[in-house]
């Protein structure tokens, strides 16, 4: 069974202060697209976003991707709810906030995954801090679907922490995550 990416992009950018993380230009491009387009070069994307969110689904045009919509203000649970519904193979989660994590780093994960087919891959840095994306294989789906509150997997990660496997991804990458104008500042001047 191939792998869907589901790229988490319904976020309300709340401690933006006006402004939406994911049309922040990253290069000359929208971050919500680059994040898309490097999920489409690793494989089948799926694109969770907000209702009448049309700047949003402006940035994702000619890209190869499945649009769910989940209504406005809603928690990362309905996301990832809505994200699986009706799939039947393993699912790589990828938070569309997160610029560093690139198609390289998706085509590592997808491809142990198909090494130990029952495991949670859970991205990491160098040192071993746990971060995203994260690949989730087919059994946990019903879980999935199963989940509440603004916690996203974080229950689910625990409960299941024996099939969790930490896969290291270079530099930052895995915990390189822009919610604030004063992130996004620093994160540019690093670059």
């Amino acid at each position: 069974m191939s792998a869907t990416i589901l790229l988490l992009a319904a976020g309300a950018s709340s401690r933006m202060r006006g402004a939406d993380k994911l049309l922040e230009e990253v290069g000359d491009q929208p971050l919500l697209r680059v994040m898309a387009a490097r999920c489409a070069k690793a494989g089948r994307l799926r694109v969770v976003l907000p209702e009448g969110n049309a700047n949003r689904a402006e940035a994702l045009d000619g890209l190869e991707a499945e649009i769910v919509t989940v209504p406005a203000g809603g928690d990362m649970s309905a996301s990832l709810r809505a994200g699986v519904a009706g799939l039947t193979g393993p699912v790589l989660v990828v938070l569309a906030d997160m610029p560093e994590v690139t198609a390289h780093d998706m085509h590592l994960m997808l491809a142990l995954s198909a090494q130990a087919p029952r495991a949670i891959l859970r991205a990491a840095d160098r040192d071993g801090t746990p971060g995203n994306p994260v690949l989730f294989p087919a059994p946990l789906l019903p879980d999935l679907q199963r989940i509440k509150g603004d916690k996203g997997a974080r229950d689910l990660l625990r409960r299941h922490a024996g099939k969790v496997h930490l896969i290291p991804l270079p530099e930052a990458h895995a915990l390189t995550d822009l919610d604030t104008p004063e992130e996004w500042a620093a994160w540019r001047a690093r670059r």
